[in-house]
């Protein structure tokens, strides 16, 4: 039996707890992240929204891993953001951010209570592409990221119930 999800413009995120992950590298990036993230789940009247700093992307998945471990919450949205430079530096670091976070998200949500783990982590050519991604006022990739989290708690609980 396929199970239909709302229009994003009806999912409720009422009685949702959810945790931010927010890296502190490219504050100015991060923060408009964080902040189209928590103005949607507002907008979505989510329970409670906390909110948990680490110093970069790299650092993201062990704070996500802990918080999730501690349970109480539903959803967790990870956000920062990774600017190419002349290096592989940024090479590693993305390829690495998005495999511990994937192995985080299938490890959480399927667990016996299932949590969701979205991914809000730009990769970008240059400072001008993350801000444009970044604008809650733009393409507000934190409040998809948000949204996405959403969806996903309601794809788990209906997945579970089946």
């Amino acid at each position: 039996m396929s199970k239909q999800m709302p229009p994003d413009r009806e999912l409720s995120a009422k009685g949702m707890r959810i945790a931010i992950v927010a890296a502190r590298w490219n504050p100015q990036i991060v923060d408009q992240l964080l902040q189209g993230a928590q103005k949607t789940l507002a907008a979505r009247n989510a329970a409670d929204v906390s909110v948990y700093r680490c110093p970069g992307a790299f650092e993201l998945a062990p704070l996500a891993a802990r918080v999730a471990r501690k349970g109480g919450i539903d959803g967790i949205v990870a956000l920062g953001c990774l600017i190419r430079g002349g290096t592989d530096h940024y090479r590693v670091l993305s390829d690495e951010v998005t495999r511990s976070l994937g192995a985080l998200a299938l490890e959480c949500g399927t667990n016996p209570r299932p949590l969701a783990v979205a991914f809000g982590v730009l990769t970008c050519e240059t400072p001008e592409q993350a801000q444009e991604r970044a604008d809650p006022r733009g393409m507000d990739k934190g409040g998809e990221a948000a949204l996405a989290c959403v969806e996903q708690v309601h794809a788990l609980r209906a997945a579970a119930a089946d």
